[in-house]
């Protein structure tokens, strides 16, 4: 099936921005079950028709629901593509979370810097092919503005953290550096998983191989330790 990427953002002549908030979220068992069957139909939908033309009434029809029930929930297609954003988004920040804490960023070499990012980027890219319209969350999340509070939020919160690990590890190398690193290091994992989803007949290894040279490579060059002064 043929799919479109462009997007259409709500009109900016029809008045205020759609809400992007889910309305109330379930107590009880049954509204739970409601509001599951709504994101995972959502999703399934989504990698079959893309986001220009995922729309509620599809959603409703797939999951045999009537709008009410899903209006309960979600006043739009916006509020359910970020519902399902913030879900992709906290399972990919989980991984590299646990990665860092784990030791993710110290290795005896380049090689194994090199070994590790690849083994992480291998996990990111598997749970984003799993999760129901992955590849399409990752497309809204870039061309719908507003969706893109979503992807910085967890991007600067990954980068955050990552800068505080490297500046405890490398406390001689520049902070201002680090942080510019953190940020730029981390949209480009995000982009390489983009390009390997987006473009299925990319080679996925060679993909991840080249991004975490290039990332390994730029880390090494900031830590390195400067010379130390002639006679001392």
């Amino acid at each position: 099936m043929a799919r479109s990427t462009a997007a259409k953002t709500p009109s900016k002549t029809t008045g205020a921005a759609p809400s992007l908030d889910t309305k109330s979220r379930p107590s009880r068992r049954r509204g739970k079950d409601t509001f599951e069957v709504i994101l995972t139909t959502a999703g399934e939908l989504l990698a079959e028709v893309g986001f220009e033309r995922l729309t509620t009434n599809l959603v409703c029809e797939r999951a045999g629901l009537t709008p009410p029930a899903l209006y309960r929930y979600f006043p739009n297609k916006y509020a359910l593509l970020k519902e399902l954003a913030h879900r992709l988004m906290e399972a990919q920040d989980k991984v590299v979370l646990d990665w860092l804490e784990s030791g993710g960023t110290t290795a005896a070499s380049l090689e194994e810097s090199v070994a590790k990012n690849r083994d992480l980027q291998k996990q990111i890219n598997a749970i984003t092919r799993a999760f129901p319209g992955g590849d399409w969350i990752l497309r809204a999340l870039r061309a719908l503005p507003v969706l893109q509070e979503v992807r910085t939020t967890s991007r600067d919160m990954v980068a955050q953290r990552l800068l505080e690990i490297l500046k405890a590890d490398n406390p001689a190398a520049s902070e201002d550096r680090l942080r510019t690193a953190t940020r730029l290091t981390t949209q480009m994992m995000y982009a390489a998983t983009e390009m390997v989803l987006e473009e299925p007949d990319q080679d996925e290894d060679k993909i991840n191989e080249e991004i975490c040279w290039m990332v390994g490579l730029y880390y090494q060059h900031l830590t390195r330790q400067p010379p130390a002064p002639p006679g001392n």
